[in-house]
């Protein structure tokens, strides 16, 4: 098997990232000629204009309503309009009464009539439940619990058990696995219900619709209008996956004059440290409540539960443990304290049915979102403009990988928002916009890091190929540990806000997580295709990492040529010693006395600590040189090849010494100083003079 090498590691990162890109170029191709979506980003309300409408609520009898009625009554609006497809809606109030409903386009009729209607809260009889497999597995997709998850999937199983040991083969033939339920599949009631739990409510139209109904939280239009409150429901519980055929309604929400929630009481007054939710029904509640809780506690399994239902969905389904006659009830169970106040809260907003009338409906112009876009755009270029800028000047030619990112990193989220658009009804605000536009800094951070790395490494004295795959190793774990911080940081701004600003976190992760991607399938390969270019391996003027670039002397030039130091020790004499005005005077090319030098370059410097001079040639590896080409990675170590040597009495902190010299430096002066202690000179003899003779076999 061949060995995998960079380069082909690169090629094939980069054909993966042009086959993601063509891929999604090719959906949103086959979208745009289906007409289901469009080339353009879809416009939230601030950008497209749309149809804003002031709502009043309208309360049945002398109840007024309070801000926190009014903030569910809002909320329950938001889950309603998000139920129906469309995104970016803004959802507010105004003053202490009216809710202020803004959405892209003209809703019609329906999406009115869902937004105007109230509240539905309901008690059912539970007839018949069952899980839905399919809805749990998304469930402990999106992040469920471990402990809750366990407790569903074993839930799920047995389910699955006992149904396949009850199934008869005719029934299997007559359906069929995993094939749609139809009427006739089921028996048909043999008499007329008598109550609402009566099972002869399960026609064979209404077995086969719980059959092949499927769990969601979105409460579309056709269910809410097929909801009749003297029919059989069937619904579901979003919250644990469990689905349910209801018997028509017995008590309305409206019958509840109250609900709290504190700690479960016993029958002598003490407590069981349990969280539990009370209902107080009025005197018309209190009768109905009482006829139905009777009946209910003489039954088994699953009929023996009630369904509490709100917007045709199921918050609770409790068992009768005994029959409430004075229309005081208890909800107990495994509830945490934000769950029981959270059901008490549904509770006591079904006591007060509230429905809206639209006071106002305008068309609101894109006038305002226009310029505001426009000027958004105008920064974003500008910003793009300063970054390419700031790139080129500093990072010379490497500036245009950074460049050539930033472009595919824009085509990559441009089509991301068009196919979410398509999709999930994603539009674009203003916020979501200025998220784009931060990114772009963000994503630049990335590219600063990898740099910076491989400039560390080349000043370590590797090869740029070496300088490459160290820089990746170390800034990739900068680079993930940045990502994943923008977003941890855009998943709770998502959580916690609510309208335009979730446009902004959600724009701002997403980019983060392009960027990941970029990084990894573009910027990196790239890097490593040109790092085996002469014009950045040789430290090339303009190629973002030659020596000014750098700060040091490249050690080495690329084509397995290295640049040498050799270090040649001789004895100062007082007499012919050159001074250092006129060693720094000399030209390179000529020694002291002005004579050509037949080695190459040289220098004459004095260390006056030692009275010592030492001479350095400095001399470029090649062909004939004696320098193996192969060695890249690696400063050549032999002083008889001219290797790079920190000169004998050099201070391992001068300035003028590569990193690999002042590690030379160090590790001499420190054999020394070792020695001294071990061997401290006699009297007489100079301790602070280092004899060429006796010290070559240090070097």
């Amino acid at each position: 098997m061949a060995t995998s090498t960079p380069v082909a590691r690169a090629r094939a990162a980069l054909i993966g990232l042009l086959v993601l890109i063509l891929g999604m170029g090719g959906l949103l191709t086959y979208g745009v000629s289906q007409d289901r979506a469009q080339w353009a980003p879809l416009l939230a309300l601030d950008l497209s204009g749309g149809t804003q409408m002031v709502l009043s609520p309208h309360v049945d009898g002398d109840d007024q309503l309070d801000s926190e009625q009014l903030e569910q009554a809002v909320e329950i609006i938001r889950q309603r309009v998000d139920g129906t497809g469309v995104a970016e809606a803004e959802i507010a109030t105004q003053g202490a009464e009216n809710v202020v409903v803004g959405m892209p386009g003209t809703p019609d009729a329906e999406t009115r009539e869902l937004i105007q209607a109230s509240a539905d809260m309901e008690f059912r009889p539970v007839l018949q439940a069952e899980m839905d497999p399919d809805y749990i597995d998304q469930l402990i997709e999106e992040g469920m619990p471990e402990e809750e998850a366990e407790e569903l999937e074993e839930a799920a199983e047995a389910q699955e058990e006992a149904t396949e040991d009850e199934d008869v083969a005719g029934e299997e033939d007559a359906a069929g696995e995993g094939a749609e339920a139809q009427p006739e599949d089921f028996p048909e009631p043999t008499a007329e219900p008598q109550d609402p739990s009566d099972l002869n409510w399960i026609t064979q139209d209404v077995a086969a619709d719980f059959a092949n109904f499927t769990c969601s939280r979105e409460v579309s239009i056709e269910e809410r209008e097929a909801a009749d409150s003297d029919q059989p429901l069937v619904t579901c519980d979003p919250e644990t996956g469990m689905k349910y055929l209801l018997g028509p309604v017995e008590v309305p929400g409206t019958h509840i004059h109250d609900a709290g929630f504190g700690m479960e009481q016993t029958p002598t007054g003490g407590q069981t440290g349990r969280w539990a939710v009370d209902i107080v029904l009025d005197s018309d509640g209190t009768a109905e409540f009482r006829d139905s809780s009777t009946r209910l506690y003489g039954l088994e399994g699953v009929r023996n539960q009630f369904a509490i239902v709100l917007d045709s969905r199921v918050i609770s389904a409790p068992r009768m443990n005994s029959p409430i006659t004075d229309g005081r009830a208890q909800i107990t169970g495994n509830f945490t304290e934000d769950e029981a106040r959270n059901l008490s809260e549904q509770l006591r907003y079904g006591s007060l049915p509230v429905s809206f009338e639209i006071q106002s409906e305008e068309q609101i112009s894109a006038t305002l979102g226009a310029d505001q876009l426009r000027n958004g755009l105008l920064a974003g270029i500008i910003g793009l403009i300063l970054v390419a800028g700031y790139a080129l000047f500093q990072y010379r030619a490497l500036g245009l990988v950074t460049i050539a990112s930033l472009g595919v990193v824009g085509v990559l989220t441009w089509w991301t928002i068009a196919l979410l658009g398509w999709s999930d009804g994603y539009r674009l605000s203003l916020a979501g916009i200025a998220g784009l536009i931060v990114s772009i800094g963000l994503t630049a951070d990335s590219f600063i890091v990898y740099f910076e790395r491989i400039k560390d490494e080349l000043r370590e004295g590797r090869s740029l190929a070496g300088a490459v795959e160290n820089g990746w190793a170390r800034a990739r774990r900068t680079i993930l540990a940045s990502k994943a911080v923008n977003v941890i940081a855009a998943v709770v701004l998502y959580m916690v806000a609510v309208g335009n600003v979730r446009g902004f976190a959600f724009t701002l992760g997403l980019t983060a997580i392009l960027d990941v991607i970029l990084v990894f399938l573009f910027t990196h390969p790239v890097m490593q295709i040109i790092a085996r270019r002469r014009f950045f391996a040789s430290g090339r003027r303009f190629s973002g990492l030659s020596e000014k670039e750098l700060g040091v002397d490249m050690l080495y030039r690329g084509a397995g040529r290295f640049a040498r130091r050799s270090v040649l020790p001789a004895v100062a004499e007082p007499t012919g010693a050159v001074s250092p005005d006129r060693a720094a005077a000399t030209p390179r090319g000529q020694d002291a006395a002005g004579d050509e030098s037949a080695g190459g370059t040289s220098a004459v410097s004095v260390s006056q600590a030692t009275a010592t001079s030492t001479l350095t040639l400095d001399t470029e590896g090649g062909p004939g040189t004696g320098v193996d080409p192969g060695q890249d990675d690696a400063i050549v170590d032999h002083p008889e090849q001219g290797a790079s040597q920190a000169p004998a009495g050099a201070d391992p902190e001068a300035p003028g010494l590569t990193i690999a010299e002042r590690r030379r430096a160090r590790a001499l002066h420190a054999r020394r100083t070792s020695r001294a202690a071990e061997d401290p000179p006699q009297d007489g003899e100079p301790g602070d003079v280092t004899d060429p003779e006796t010290d070559e076999e240090d070097r």
